[in-house]
Formats: structure tokens, C-alpha cells, sequence
């Protein structure tokens, strides 16, 4: 039987060695990526202070579409993809635009809501654009629709792979032992520090990176996000998140001839008012991305503290009818962890506390890639067999 186990562990041993050496650099890319990005709301707010407030008057802000007909007045910015509006006076309105034949996006603009006035491009958006595209897709062409995405999830798998073999072969003696689990040894020197900082550390962010791996492969596989709607979700919702991959060709098939039609937010954005009056503290309008003429509308509440935590519309821009409401307080438990999946990600949903223990837990990969691969050529050197002196070789030898 212990003969058995130790086949166990060497099997298991060479499981998380190759893993670990093929994914090193990569692994350690997608981390220190997504530790820059965990105050990444804070900062570019504070970079931005002086252009996201306008002062209030007494005049009633511009409808979205006479807002962009005045800013295209002045200079073609390009055409318009979203805009944010708030429900604070002092909130100056966000403008997103799409991106041109050449597959550029223009920088989005914070424009005054009460004459049209340019306040300037947000501070830090193109860099932080960047590191989200070199952590979910390694800025590889093509972005969610490349081969990015199949590798960033093969790279989480991986990372699973390695999780539970460490944890397996790291298995003390004395598993009841917190001191055994949790405190390195800092006495030792060379292999033996290595080893100590990689299995005791590596105990310690455990589960955070088994949280990353297993929301980021959300991301990665469409088989990993529809398994895990099936599962946590109502059937009727389940129909309904389905029901528009099984159907997605066809009215592109029958628009292809007809001209599109030029739609605006200002139906939209009065449907919504009209249902929401106050409630919100800011909503983002998105026009259709291809044929249609539902804009999609997320709402935040004024008491939400977190980006998921939001409500969906879609409202016709033609004729102002509501077609769909999904709010968040209606979800149920699992639904609402679907909805935070990007806030579980990143630690957001334990507050300021937990984006910055997933932030050190990622900023520590390094730490993993570095002591694994000395661990692996230290072993290596261990098995090498020593070479006789050559001063004690014999004729023949």
C-alpha cells in the first residue's frame, strides 16, 4: 500500500513539474496583468476627478441625442457606441464610440450634460484597455474572438492541475498541525528554503487562485459559462440566455439587404426614466452592435457598491417599448453569483480588504515560477550521477 503511494506522488510529482515548467511565463504574464488591474476603478476615478464633475445649474441636462449632435458639430469624433449618464446633477456625461474600419477606437470622452462642452479623454483608459486585452487574450488578433481566450483557459487549467497536486503532495504528516501548514521555515538555505517558501506560501493563496482560476475560466470556454448557467440558474432563464445563440443568424441573414437605420437614445432613455424616475445613480446606454433596435441599458443603484450589481433593460429605440426588465434583487442566489462573477474574480465582492489580498495572491506568482524552477534544477542535479575524479581512472575506465 505505501509502495503504491509513492507511485501515487511520483506520478504526481512529474504532473506538477511539467505543468508548472510549461506554464510558468504565461501564468505569471495573466497575474501580475490582473494585479495591475485590481484598483484599477480607484485610480483612474482619481485621475479623472477634475472632468467627471461639472457644475450644476438650474437648467435641465440635453437629451443624449441632441448631446452628440452638438459635440459632432464641432469635430467628428466618430460614431457613437454608448453613453453614461448620471442622476447626479454635477455628473458629467461618458461617451464610448466604436470602433472604425480599421478596427481603432477612439478615446471616450466625459462631455458637459448641459451644453455639449468637451471636458476631456479620460487619464489612464488606454493603458488599463491594454492590460485587459494582454490578460484575457495576451493581445493576440482577434481579442474574445481569437485563440487568446482558448489559451488563458488552458493556463487556468493548468493552474487547477498544479493547485491540487501541490496540495496532494505537500500533505503533512501531522495535517492537523497549523504550524506545519502555515509557517515557512526561514532557517533554511538553498533547496530547502525554495521548497518551504513554494508549498507553505502556495497553502496560503491556495484558495484565492482556485477562486481566479475557476471564474476566469468563465472567460475562456462557452461550454464552462453554459454549464455553469444550467447550473445555477432557473430553467426559464437558462431558455432564455440560450435562445439567442440558436437564433443570432437568422435576422442578420434577413437585414443583410435592407439599409440600416439610424437610431437614437432619446426613447430609450425616456422609457427608462419613466421606469426608474431616481432610483439609479447611473446608467450606460449601449446602442445594438448589429441589426436591431434594442439598446441595451445597465443601471446601477445609488446604494450599489459594486460594478455587477446592476440592473438590465432593453428598450426599443424606435418605438420606447420595454422589452425585457431583469433586475438584481429578482435573481436568485445563483443567479446572482453569475452576475458577480467579475466581482468574485477579483476579490471585489469582500470590499477594499479583498481586492487587495487578490491582488498580493496574483503579485506572488512570481514567487511560484522562480522557486519551481529551482526546485526542478536542483532536482535534476541531484539525479545526475557523480562523476569519478579523473585523477582515480584506471586504463580501460
Amino acid at each position: 500500500m505505501r509502495e503504491r503511494g509513492r507511485a501515487i506522488k511520483a506520478v504526481l510529482h512529474e504532473v506538477h513539474s511539467i505543468a508548472g515548467l510549461g506554464l510558468a511565463l504565461l501564468l505569471t504574464l495573466i497575474a501580475l496583468t490582473g494585479a495591475i488591474m485590481s484598483f484599477e476603478d480607484e485610480i483612474v476615478d482619481h485621475l479623472n476627478a477634475g472632468i467627471m464633475q461639472v457644475a450644476p445649474r438650474s437648467a435641465p441636462a440635453l437629451m443624449p441625442d441632441e448631446l452628440i449632435a452638438r459635440l459632432r458639430a464641432g469635430q467628428d469624433f466618430g460614431k457613437v457606441s454608448a453613453v453614461t449618464l448620471s442622476s447626479d446633477p454635477a455628473g458629467a456625461v461618458r461617451v464610448r464610440f466604436g470602433r472604425d474600419e480599421q478596427g481603432g477606437r477612439p478615446a471616450s470622452l466625459y462631455v458637459d450634460p448641459y451644453d455639449a462642452r468637451v471636458l476631456g479623454s479620460p487619464r489612464g483608459e488606454e493603458f488599463f484597455a491594454t492590460v485587459r486585452r494582454l490578460h484575457r487574450w495576451l493581445l493576440i488578433p482577434g481579442d474574445a474572438k481569437g485563440w487568446g481566450r482558448q489559451i488563458t483557459g488552458v493556463a487556468a487549467l493548468g493552474l487547477i492541475v498544479m493547485l491540487v497536486s501541490g496540495l496532494v503532495l505537500r500533505w503533512p504528516r501531522r495535517a492537523g498541525s497549523v504550524k506545519m501548514w502555515l509557517k515557512p521555515n526561514l532557517g533554511l538555505s538553498g533547496r530547502g528554503l525554495h521548497r518551504s517558501l513554494h508549498a507553505v506560501i502556495g497553502t496560503w493563496v491556495l484558495p484565492v487562485y482556485l477562486v481566479m482560476t475557476l471564474t476566469g475560466l468563465w472567460y475562456s470556454f462557452d461550454w464552462y459559462k453554459d454549464g455553469v448557467v444550467w447550473l445555477l440558474s432557473r430553467p426559464e432563464v437558462v431558455a432564455a440566455k440560450m435562445q439567442p445563440k440558436m437564433s443570432a443568424k437568422a435576422p442578420r441573414v434577413a437585414a443583410a439587404s435592407e439599409p440600416a437605420v439610424p437610431i437614437g437614445f432619446d426613447r430609450a432613455w425616456a422609457t427608462f426614466r419613466r421606469e426608474e424616475g431616481d432610483r439609479f445613480a447611473r446608467a450606460l446606454l449601449t446602442l445594438p452592435a448589429g441589426p436591431g433596435t434594442a439598446i441595451r441599458i445597465r443601471s446601477w443603484g445609488k446604494d450599489s457598491t459594486l460594478d455587477t450589481t446592476r440592473d438590465e433593460f432593453r428598450v426599443d429605440a424606435v418605438t420606447g417599448q420595454l422589452v425585457s426588465a431583469e433586475r438584481y434583487a429578482d435573481k436568485t442566489f445563483g443567479e446572482k453569483i453569475i452576475a458577480n462573477v467579475l466581482d468574485i474574480h477579483r476579490g471585489a465582492v469582500l470590499g477594499w480588504p479583498g481586492k487587495l489580498a487578490f491582488m498580493i495572491a496574483a503579485a506572488l506568482m512570481p514567487l511560484f515560477s522562480v522557486t519551481g524552477i529551482l526546485l526542478y534544477l536542483s532536482r535534476r542535479k541531484l539525479r545526475r550521477p557523480a562523476q569519478p575524479p579523473l585523477g582515480r581512472l584506471v586504463p580501460g575506465e
